[in-house]
């Protein structure tokens, strides 16, 4: 299992998004620092960056792996996510 940190941005909007939606990206993330491989039809390598995206219905993850440990630097609703990276 690896160990997930959340940026600050990231941890803000975890926490001002509603309560359903919180629940179901951390336990997507979770989901995938157990296993990798569960979630390789979500999970997308951004294009010139070497951030990953992880697909949570409309919201986008955007994340970094570094051995065990799992970075997210942003969770934003999917028309959003991408400005600014």
């Amino acid at each position: 299992m690896r160990k997930i940190v959340l940026s600050k941005q990231a941890a803000t909007a975890l926490h001002r998004m509603p309560q359903a939606d919180a629940k179901r990206i951390t336990n997507k993330l979770q989901q995938y620092s157990v296993d990798p491989a569960s979630m390789a039809n979500n999970v997308k390598r951004l294009q010139g960056s070497d951030y990953l995206r992880l697909r949570v219905g409309d919201w986008r993850v955007i994340f970094s792996e570094a051995g065990v440990v799992i970075d997210v630097v942003k969770i934003a609703p999917r028309g959003d996510v991408y400005r600014g990276m």
